[in-house]
């Protein structure tokens, strides 16, 4: 592990867990890369250096939003809590999204600056807003970039709510639009009711490198909105990249982060010199984060050994100035004839393997009982406990006892319910991707 931090600042820290050892012909290398950012302000650039933070606040204001009228009410004192929470001098704008995207505050254009007096005019600004309309994700999103685009700020993030489908545009044009944004700010999604369709949100989310989630109830938004604005203003170093650097030979299989949740990095990868490549992590504040590494080396003989990658953080440079190297870690290849090592699997590797099986069966599982497929949904929502149990992934169980009837959780055995809540199945299915760590000894 290296870390090139300044002693005063936040420290990043590179960990890397692997079974270095393989055998003889053995090509496959798998790696957990943990990546942990703790401290203060970094020495290198922080938010506040490069103008620090800017938020846009899509709320959804379609015609679906007043049935019943709890969710349009809950959007706004949603909004409000969350513009509470903004720290002073967070740039800051609110959309309301319907067939078209409208800017509610400060308008012409602009970005607000916060402080009481904006706050103030933001949340009078709010009693406005009323449902009409349909719903066409992709203009908000393309109108929060516009506005976003207008700050030199280094965080810049997106809050999303919606209560239903997107109805009012072309598939084709909510994808052209996140690709247009991915890579210029980041942003949380979250659907409030059950009318909403769970992989619209949740692609939105994973397409701008943010988190996605259900608000079943009205009610629960504004504490949801108030820790996502925290969370956001906890943000202190922008724009970092896990840059993966392979000898002549090496091939990358794939790059997903899988802690806190899964995402698959592997096509963002953008080039970086001679045989190296970016993937975007994004923001950072006081947290950590989990990466699984596949490269494929050239077959070898036993007692040979090889670098087989480089994970080393980067932090761009301003204009005219080199990257910043915030910590490095080193994946290494060995041929042993020692059947025991090089069969060995690395208890993070196993586990994180374990818990995208466990997204990868709730997904199936829940699209096999959707199709009425009772055996398919059995067999794969049973695998889902069994993974669940055996990881500690509690909160995933518990979502899954509100779809199956667990006989026996170690053995994978369950029974599917006969009648299952909306709201149930949907948080299963949103919160499929979310991991908990390796229990510690």
């Amino acid at each position: 592990m290296a870390n090139f931090a300044k002693p005063s600042a936040a420290r990043f820290s590179v960990e890397v867990y692997q079974n270095e050892f393989l055998p003889e012909g053995g090509r496959d290398v798998h790696a957990i890369v943990t990546v942990t950012s703790t401290g203060g302000a970094t020495a290198t650039r922080t938010a506040a250096d490069r103008g620090g933070a800017a938020v846009v606040i899509m709320v959804d204001c379609s015609g679906s939003m007043e049935y019943p009228p709890e969710k349009m009410r809950g959007a706004r004192e949603a909004t409000a809590a969350a513009i509470d929470t903004l720290r002073d001098g967070t740039a800051f704008a609110v959309i309301a999204g319907t067939h078209v995207a409208k800017e509610v505050y400060p308008g012409q254009g602009r970005l607000a600056t916060a402080d009481p007096a904006t706050r103030a005019q933001a949340k009078e600004a709010l009693r406005g807003l009323t449902s009409g309309g349909g719903t066409a994700i992709g203009t908000w999103l393309r109108l929060a970039d516009g506005l976003l685009r207008r700050s030199p700020a280094a965080i810049r993030h997106g809050i999303l709510l919606t209560d239903g489908r997107n109805e009012h545009e072309d598939p084709s044009m909510l994808r052209a639009a996140l690709d247009g944004c991915a890579g210029r700010f980041t942003c949380d999604a979250r659907g409030v009711g059950t009318d909403w369709e769970v992989k619209e949100v949740t692609g939105i989310a994973s397409a701008l490198l943010g988190t996605a989630d259900i608000v079943a109830d009205p009610a629960h938004l504004a504490e949801d909105f108030t820790l996502m604005m925290e969370n956001v203003m906890g943000k202190e170093v922008a724009d970092v990249a896990l840059r993966l650097w392979t000898p002549v030979g090496v091939e990358i299989q794939y790059v997903k982060q899988v802690a806190p949740a899964m995402q698959d990095l592997t096509a963002r990868r953008t080039e970086a010199g001679p045989r190296a490549g970016d993937y975007p992590t994004e923001s950072w504040g006081d947290e950590s984060r989990e990466y699984h590494v596949c490269v494929r080396v050239p077959a070898a003989a036993v007692g040979q050994e090889m670098l087989a990658a480089r994970a080393t953080l980067i932090l761009p440079g301003a204009a005219g100035e080199p990257p910043a190297t915030l910590a490095q870690g080193l994946v290494r290849a060995v041929w042993t004839n020692d059947l025991a090592a090089s069969t060995a699997i690395n208890p993070q590797v196993a586990h994180y393997t374990g818990q995208a099986e466990l997204a990868q069966a709730i997904q199936q599982g829940l699209e096999a009982r959707k199709l009425g497929d009772v055996g398919g949904a059995t067999a794969k929502l049973g695998r889902a406990v069994q993974l669940a149990s055996a990881s500690g992934n509690a909160d995933t169980a518990k979502l899954l006892a509100k779809v199956v009837d667990v006989v026996d959780a170690a053995a994978g055995t369950v029974r599917l319910k006969a009648k299952v809540a909306d709201a149930d199945e949907m948080t299963l299915e949103t919160r499929s991707t979310q991991t908990v760590r390796v229990k510690k000894n």
